[in-house]
């Protein structure tokens, strides 16, 4: 039996929040982007042995609008990290800004996973290293399990799951985690017994100029 697992970072979110819980909901252009990869994946005759997603309202209304027929199972593990949590606490250690744009975010994210990394965050957040852990137990699980797993999370878990695929430090993750596209999807495959990385960052179902203005990042 084929083993695969799928990762799904969710729609495009609310991306003027300047919180997480302003943050945690689909977009019109969210929404849309989840009707496209399920209509995508239903097209292609995906099937999949189990379907899961993260707690938070981003997953489970990207899970929605993907409308599979496969009951989703809900895993608080494979939630996203609290990334305004995180910058709130680094902004009162060093005085470092919020960042109010993409280019600006691009910029502070590697400077923030590096502190995070170093524990100095760890008040306000679950470490790094356990943040690691908690997501490379889920795919030690569905590797156990066999068969093709559909896991719809989000851009941090992805980076995070890639970068420890891949044996890079912070900034590695967060060169990994930036460019990942709302609604891609990033592939793993199990042969001879080792977990090999086959896909990272499809978005087939937004080819074509007319939703090139759905590829989105933020």
């Amino acid at each position: 039996m084929k083993t695969e697992i799928i990762l799904i970072r969710h729609g495009q979110a609310n991306t003027g929040a300047k919180d997480e819980e302003s943050y945690d909901q689909l977009s019109d252009t969210g929404h849309q982007q989840a009707n496209w990869l399920g209509d995508y994946l239903r097209g292609h005759g995906e099937e999949f042995d189990r379907v899961i997603c993260g707690s938070l309202r981003r997953h489970r209304e990207t899970a929605v609008g993907l409308s599979l027929p496969y009951e989703v199972a809900v895993d608080p593990r494979v939630n996203e990290m609290r990334y305004f949590d995180l910058a709130n606490e680094f902004h009162i250690q060093t005085n470092t800004p919020i960042p109010n744009s993409a280019e600006e975010f691009a910029q502070h994210v590697p400077q923030l996973f590096t502190a995070w990394h170093s524990g100095s965050l760890d008040s306000v957040h679950v470490s790094y290293r356990d943040f690691a852990q908690r997501f490379k137990d889920v795919m030690s699980e569905l590797v156990e399990l066999g068969g093709r797993s559909l896991v719809i999370t989000s851009g941090g878990v992805i980076g995070m799951a890639i970068a420890q695929h891949l044996a890079l430090g912070p900034e590695g993750f967060a060169h990994i985690m930036l460019p990942i596209h709302n609604s891609s999807m990033h592939r793993f495959d199990v042969r001879g017994g080792s977990t090999l990385m086959s896909g990272y960052n499809a978005t087939p179902h937004l080819d074509g100029a007319s939703r090139s203005h759905a590829r989105t990042n933020i």
